[in-house]
């Protein structure tokens, strides 16, 4: 189990982590993924468990955490929404501290961030959160780490994000304000990102453009998402409208930095919210992107489990 003199760390949200913490999490996401490329053993996580608990569907999420749990040399447990249901069979606080006693990490993919921390308060052991309807702190990691692997620091650099201001787009403004970058955010009417949901203290590390040809003018990094989510699916026709003019086409990419990359956190729908010239064009880094949540989350774990290695 942990170490008990170590205080429980969680990572619910990208600001749960200094400026200082999540670059020690890209330095050693480069060390372990330079390893794995090595074919080179290293298991620091052996004889720990990892439970996965699951109330939204994911592919990237399962694969990434667990291939990384077992590539660390620990042992995952799977739990759908069937086999858990948060909150429905017992309460969150119930379950939290049942299933903190037989593991040591607990990730967690499911709708409002306020299970996710009724959780964390109950838990004995770290929690992660592996995506809410308010945040996907994992990918962002993944998506900076990726950056910095193709461009080096971040920190100067623009991100320009055309699309929902959804969990992905709070996410991003948190590490903009923690790392020294600007968002330049290009949402529709109505799709808005909220600052307070997205609990930054001030608007000075984002900028907000009605076009997005203008947001993604002079931008290092161009980054979108879907249309629709999981769990607005009944809004899927009225936002195919709304969103209509905010496709990353080459257009886009032409106004953008010469040497920008694009990214998308996947699954991706060309001809919707990307062009599929811009997917699988030359600018685009979104399967080292999507490679690389396995990569920040061995490291995340790492740090959770047992602080800085040497």
């Amino acid at each position: 189990m942990m170490d008990k003199s170590m205080a429980i760390r969680h990572f619910l949200q990208f600001s749960d982590f200094s400026t200082e913490e999540h670059e020690w999490i890209f330095q050693r996401a480069g060390v372990i993924k330079r390893k794995f490329k090595n074919y080179e053993k290293y298991h620091p996580l052996a004889d720990r468990t990892l439970a996965m608990i699951f109330e939204k569907a994911s592919t990237r999420t399962r694969v990434s955490f667990e291939a990384g749990m077992y590539q660390l040399g620990g042992s995952v447990v799977h739990l759908t929404t069937g086999d858990s249901q948060l909150g429905r069979a017992e309460p969150i606080e119930d379950s939290a501290k049942v299933i903190s006693r037989m593991v040591d990490l607990v990730m967690i993919r499911t709708f409002g961030q306020d299970k996710i921390e009724r959780f964390a308060e109950h838990s004995r052991v770290p929690v992660i959160n592996g995506l809410t309807n308010e945040f996907h702190p994992c990918q962002i990691l993944a998506d900076i780490f990726t950056y910095i692997e193709h461009r080096g620091s971040i920190k100067g650099r623009v991100v320009a994000w055309v699309g929902d201001g959804n969990n992905m787009a709070n996410t991003w403004l948190q590490a903009a304000e923690l790392l020294g970058f600007t968002v330049h955010v290009s949402t529709p009417t109505g799709y808005e990102v909220d600052q307070d949901i997205a609990g930054i203290r001030s608007s000075d590390s984002y900028k907000v453009f009605k076009d997005p040809m203008e947001a993604c003018r002079g931008a290092d990094l161009v980054t979108t998402d879907v249309w629709t989510s999981m769990g607005f699916e009944a809004e899927n026709e009225e936002r195919r409208k709304a969103f209509a003019d905010w496709c990353v086409d080459t257009d886009m990419m032409r106004v953008a930095r010469p040497d920008a990359l694009f990214m998308h956190c996947l699954p991706a729908h060309r001809g919707e919210e990307v062009e599929a010239d811009v997917i699988d064009g030359p600018q685009s880094v979104v399967w080292d992107e999507a490679e690389n949540r396995m990569h920040v989350q061995k490291a995340l774990m790492e740090f959770l489990l047992l602080g800085k290695v040497a």
